[in-house]
């Protein structure tokens, strides 16, 4: 557990998911599903369980909530939502607001984090899940064998076994480490241990150019540190279109984010107060400095100490493996969330859990390959993204094309002064399927719905243009590019039809 638990907030996060008097539950005989893990994956599925009247264990070693609640989503988009702030101010003048100068305040803003953190705590905390009828254990828990799991009472030393129908890992996942010298634990931050910061570095080293350091450098950066990014990648997002992420490195570069690209790290050595990170790139040696260095090069599975092998649960590189209904080897065994290594997003471990509950309770037959799903970055601007890229028609089976709007030609947006960015549908070039998209605005999480539903529900790309939405949106971008759509069908013979049949009509 990675709290400061001198903190009023975090005594009162830590009361509510892993509480210091929690009682060991009297075991039932036998559960028809016992949960390791209580992550989104993990809670989703014991809630829905027992709400379903199934007798359900839930075990966690740790916070109940997960890295999402704890270290990840809901601490970081706090601290968002403070650079967020301080982005609108320093834009203020377009607005007719003159004052410039203010006084930010760094513990103020991870104050705020944790007390929000707190409040939003009771609904993951083991209270609320016995209420629900769930035996919550707070321990460590492996298999034991192909149907029963062990949990070791942390207080006592005591264990407890636990006999099961259908079991559920969903043991999140942790940050990876990098095997460079210097880089030993306790010279860097992860996210599990960025938000126990009371004092803002003047300067920081972000290692990696994926979304958790993207939005860590835009948040730091924003608040007054100067912000360097390390990364072996030739640009920064790579899994995002890279029209839209050269968007959100134009953004990052404004606010004063230095960017060391297609960069190895060699080594890491401390001189003063100062960490120094060493790189090489095309074979020339640089380095870059700082007074924090935050480590942000993806996310390890946590599938180590689980009794795997007593369960027959086999493992790859990604995770636990499962089939495409998230079962594993073992037939009595599923996966969700981070851990099985597909989607490592909060709402697909939500998806995935509700996905669980009806193939191993019931006889669902439920797959992943149906699923869709989206994500966001949440950067200024943000990137949201769902389904397929242009450039993946051999994964469609068929070729696909775009369509693309600047946001600057949508009246809401150049009237909220966010004209930067853009929205784009892919679709197939035959039958107009929608099979993605890609919005970059500074809402562009909350813009991504509608295009959400065309795409899982496999609309035709027209088919957009008759949502009739209020006026001023900017949501309305996504009825302009179903007209343009329109307008390209549109060719030269059958345009020349219609003028001569509206000729006849007149």
């Amino acid at each position: 557990m990675s709290l400061l638990l001198e903190n009023p907030w975090d005594q009162r996060l830590q009361q509510e998911v892993h509480p210091a008097a929690w009682p060991w539950p009297k075991s039932d005989e036998r559960y028809n599903l016992v949960v390791i893990g209580a992550g989104t994956a993990g809670l989703v599925a014991a809630a829905g369980a027992a709400g379903l009247g199934a007798k359900v264990a839930l075990v966690e070693r740790s916070l109940m909530g997960g890295d999402c609640l704890n270290y990840g989503c809901v601490p970081s988009k706090a601290l968002l939502r403070a650079a967020r702030a301080i982005h609108e101010h320093r834009r203020g003048r377009e607005f007719g607001l003159s004052h410039e100068d203010f006084v930010f305040d760094f513990p103020a803003v991870m104050d705020r984090m944790r007390r929000l953190r707190a409040e939003i705590a009771h609904h993951d905390g083991a209270q609320r899940f016995r209420d629900l009828g769930v035996d919550v254990y707070l321990g460590q828990g492996s298999f034991s064998g192909r149907d029963r799991v062990k949990v070791i009472d942390p207080k006592s030393g005591r264990e407890t076994e636990l006999r099961f129908t259908k079991a559920l890992v969903a043991t999140g996942a942790r940050p990876m480490a990098l095997p460079v010298p210097g880089l030993e634990s306790g010279t860097f931050l992860t996210n599990h241990d960025l938000f126990n910061l009371q004092q803002l570095p003047e300067s920081m080293v972000v290692v990696g150019a994926g979304p958790i350091g993207m939005e860590m450098a835009y948040a730091f950066a924003s608040f007054g540190s100067r912000v360097r990014v390390v990364s072996l990648d030739t640009r920064i997002l790579p899994r995002e279109d890279p029209e839209a992420a050269a968007v959100v490195h134009r953004a990052l570069e404004n606010l004063g984010v230095e960017f060391e690209l297609s960069a190895g790290l060699e080594k890491v050595e401390q001189v003063g107060q100062e960490k120094i990170v060493h790189f090489r790139r095309d074979g020339q040696l640089g380095s870059v400095q700082g007074r924090e260095i935050l480590l942000a090069v993806g996310r390890k599975a946590n599938v180590e100490d689980l009794g795997f092998e007593l369960a027959g649960v086999a493992v790859n590189r990604n995770g636990v493996q499962v089939d495409d209904r998230l079962q594993t080897s073992n037939p009595r065994v599923y996966a969700a969330g981070d851990v099985a290594g597909m989607w490592q997003f909060t709402h697909a471990a939500d998806a995935m859990a509700r996905m669980v509950l009806r193939n191993a309770l019931f006889f669902g037959r439920a797959k992943t390959s149906a699923l869709t799903i989206p994500w966001s970055t949440y950067t200024v601007p943000e990137i949201a993204h769902v389904g397929l890229y242009a450039s993946q028609s051999e994964q469609a089976g068929t070729e696909l094309t775009s369509l693309r709007m600047d946001l600057s030609e949508i009246d809401r947006a150049r009237l909220d002064g966010e004209g930067e960015g853009f929205a784009k549908v892919i679709f197939e070039k035959k039958s107009g399927r929608l099979r993605g998209a890609t919005v970059v605005a500074e809402h562009a999480g909350e813009l991504l719905g509608e295009a959400c539903l065309a795409v899982g529900r496999g609309m035709k790309v027209q088919s957009l243009s008759g949502v009739i939405h209020p006026y001023p949106t900017q949501v309305s971008i996504w009825s302009r590019l179903g007209d343009a759509s329109m307008r390209q069908k549109l060719t030269p013979r059958s345009a020349a039809l219609l003028k001569k049949l509206l000729q006849w009509r007149r």
